[in-house]
């Protein structure tokens, strides 16, 4: 309090809710480390989307189309958990560095399929598995960093700024995709790509050294199972994964889009491409009015009403017969599951020991990236028995209930104080 015992006035209301840049403003390391991964997160999602285009362009399969998501998960998967391992094993720096210089050598190899028109399904999906599986290394290392670049009290903002980072790409990257592939051609978009790793090398050049630190286990199969045994017994930790699974699982109706944009919508491709981007675009307007976050102190409790929000505004999007109605719904929950992911990647960050960090946000990646796949599969097979709306309101409901029953069988997640963290 200032001499005289005058309060300290409050910062302006914009200042209170607009996202907090103080790990930007503090930390260089951090500023050049995001804006990095950024700019080569665009390029990474054009990738995805090129490929896409271009296997239909190839075969006029969408089944073929449906593939590609096939070949990449498993690598994740695979991947992500070995990743984690050898994350807690090596400089996180060096591993950062190789993994994304082969990401760029293999992004490279994209646009010379292109270029040079070898016209080939099978190498496309190759490239698109090894990607996949280098991605989920350096994202495991990239996890367990964070805390060595920012403040503890700060990882909630760190956290925001990099919701705003990936949704950024999840909203441009398709679009820029479409522009590149339509006006100038598949090669463009790969180039485009491989030019975005310069800017995440160019980060990673500039860091310091990150050794691993305390107890070192070695890499491998034994290394993951110790991981998994540490998340075993800490009801806190466990239930980051748990509450995620529960929400992709039964409330993710990504799948469905396609058939809703022509029968419930009466539109097309451009319809289903606005059902996509709702999300994100919700999570990126969420993670910009997010400074509030790094006040929170009872994180499970954050997480588990926006679970519940998630639900219910999934919900209300399958009994949504406007189209306007649907996307203000689908970017609620896309705002909603931002606040999720920034205080469950938090309390993962900070309730787990540096000599972990790795293997745990390896385990983090596969529930990332698994999730909404056994979503696709969960949504899809309740609509083709039932309707496409039962299948979206039951699962949007099914997710509240879920979350309910994982809130009253652990009852410490809902007490957990970010101000004394218990695993």
């Amino acid at each position: 309090m200032p001499e005289g015992g005058e309060a300290e006035p409050k910062p302006p209301l914009w200042q209170r809710i607009a996202a907090d840049v103080t790990p930007l403003r503090e930390s260089p390391e951090y500023r050049r480390w995001w804006a990095g991964y950024m700019v080569s997160n665009v390029g990474s999602q054009v990738t995805i989307v090129a490929a896409q285009l271009q296997v239909f362009r190839l075969t006029h399969s969408s089944f073929d189309v449906g593939i590609t998501g096939l070949v990449t998960v498993i690598p994740l998967i695979v991947f992500g958990l070995l990743g984690g391992s050898i994350a807690d094993a090596m400089d996180r720096r060096k591993l950062m560095l190789l993994t994304t210089s082969i990401d760029t050598v293999l992004a490279g190899l994209m646009w010379v399929q292109a270029a040079a028109g070898l016209d080939r399904v099978w190498v496309i999906y190759v490239l698109l598995g090894a990607q996949a599986g280098f991605f989920s290394i350096d994202s495991s290392a990239r996890g367990a960093m964070l805390p060595r670049l920012v403040r503890r009290e700060l990882l909630p903002a760190a956290n925001s700024l990099g919701q705003i980072s990936q949704n950024t790409a999840l909203t441009g990257g398709p679009l820029l995709a479409g522009l590149l592939v339509g006006s100038l051609g598949f090669s463009w978009a790969y180039g485009v790509d491989a030019l975005s790793f310069l800017a995440i090398l160019y980060a990673l050049l500039r860091l310091p050294p990150a050794p691993p630190v305390g107890e070192v286990s070695k890499a491998g199969l034994k290394s993951v199972a110790e991981g998994l045994r540490f998340l075993g017994p800490r009801k806190n930790l466990l239930m980051t994964f748990l509450v995620d699974i529960n929400a992709m699982v039964f409330g993710m109706p990504r799948a469905l889009f396609p058939a809703l944009a022509t029968g419930t919508f009466h539109g097309g491709a451009g319809t289903a491409g606005l059902l996509y981007a709702a999300p994100p675009v919700g999570a990126l307007v969420g993670a910009g009015l997010s400074g509030w976050s790094g006040r929170v102190r009872r994180q499970g409790l954050a997480v588990l009403v926006s679970v519940g929000v998630w639900g219910a505004a999934i919900a209300g999007f399958g009994l949504s017969h406007l189209l306007w109605l649907g996307l203000v719904m689908l970017a609620i929950a896309g705002a909603a599951d931002m606040v999720s992911a920034i205080f469950r990647s938090t309390i993962l960050q900070v309730a787990t020991p540096d000599s972990l960090r790795g293997r745990l946000q390896g385990v983090f990646i596969v529930v990332v990236a698994g999730g909404p796949r056994f979503g696709d599969v969960e949504s899809g097979t309740v609509a083709s028995l039932v309707s496409t709306e039962f299948s979206i309101v039951s699962g949007g409901l099914a997710c509240i209930v879920g979350m309910l029953l994982l809130a009253a069988r652990y009852p410490s997640f809902a007490k957990y104080d970010a101000a004394d963290p218990v695993p």
